[in-house]
């Protein structure tokens, strides 16, 4: 820091010192008798005060520059109450730096994790492929390990666009019975080669979200219904609702959940004793559904018996959206 721009910071106190000076000064020009004036003792007298001004700028220029040097070490004090206030704003915004760097770093690790989660994984259906080509080629098999495919793909792609959503989507009435059906068409054949039993109980059920994210969080749960449901068992598809929301719930008689798992069950990479013992899984099928269901304002909740059932809850606002009902109206 120069000398001269150190000056320039402290032109309020040559400011002060100049009207402290002048003041007394001119009061006793003032009241002096007929005018006299000694001019020697006036400039001696400002030649004092001057020199006790420069004294005070050059101790303070002294101050600043040591402060300068000690800032990079942190063990410093302020010179000034702004300086002292200036100073915790920046440790905010430090602290507040850190923080999103911390975060930056943990989902940049998530992908990772998942990134490599998802190659090994789709190894394995990819290999069995392989091997029913040097085999007599199962139909069955091979919609199966291309489904397991297409899922992992549908898992890597939405976990893509989490960080995007709000860009890519659209409110609108989606009836979730038809999009069951759809989905449930698209498992036919593994509902039939695993003779599975699939039981709608319901007609019709509008809400209002976006049906390319509402399908991938139904299909999430159908396939899971799917993975841990033994040969010759059931799933039910049936609504509810209450006077605050409608429900979705799908129900299978499928090998359960152990309650110690239950709670756990949506967090990121998760998979259990269920999907370790059963199934290679991801864990990321029901974490992304729960994820995207949550931005579109759903939820998904979960209750289970070891060997017994499962049901998924898919938890809709009964109130309609007004902004969206004015749009609709305005537009029709």
């Amino acid at each position: 820091m120069t000398f001269f721009r150190y000056l320039a910071y402290e032109k309020s106190y040559m400011y002060l010192y100049l009207a402290g000076f002048l003041t007394p000064a001119a009061v006793f020009y003032t009241y002096s008798n007929n005018g006299d004036w000694i001019w020697g003792t006036f400039f001696y007298a400002f030649a004092l005060s001057a020199s006790v001004l420069v004294g005070f700028l050059l101790f303070r220029y002294q101050q600043h520059v040591r402060v300068i040097r000690k800032m990079k070490s942190g063990d410093y004090e302020s010179l000034s109450l702004e300086g002292e206030f200036a100073q915790q704003y920046i440790d905010e915004l430090n602290k507040q730096h850190i923080h999103e760097m911390n975060q930056v770093q943990e989902r940049q690790h998530e992908h990772y994790d998942f990134i490599v989660s998802w190659f090994h994984e789709i190894k394995t259906p990819i290999a069995v492929l392989r091997l029913l080509q040097q085999t007599d080629m199962d139909a069955n098999s091979l919609r199966e390990e291309i489904a397991k495919i297409e899922n992992y793909v549908d898992q890597a792609l939405y976990y893509a666009k989490l960080d995007s959503f709000n860009q890519d989507y659209a409110i609108q009435n989606c009836d979730v019975i038809q999009i069951s059906k759809e989905i449930v068409k698209s498992h036919s054949k593994t509902f039939f080669s695993k003779k599975i039993r699939i039981s709608l109980q319901a007609d019709t059920l509008v809400v209002q979200s976006d049906p390319k994210w509402l399908q991938f969080i139904i299909n999430q749960l159908v396939t899971n219904s799917l993975k841990y449901t033994e040969p010759g068992g059931e799933i039910t598809i049936s609504i509810a609702e209450t006077p605050q929301e409608k429900q979705l719930l799908i129900r299978d008689s499928g090998i359960g959940i152990s309650p110690k798992d239950l709670p756990r069950i949506f967090n990121r990479g998760f998979t259990g004793e269920t999907g370790r013992t059963y199934t290679k899984s991801t864990g990321m099928g029901l974490y992304l559904a729960q994820q995207l269901s949550n931005k579109l304002g759903h939820y998904i909740d979960c209750t289970s018996e070891i060997a017994v059932y499962t049901q998924c809850i898919v938890h809709f606002p009964k109130d309609d959206d007004p902004y969206f009902m004015r749009r609709k109206t305005h537009h029709a």
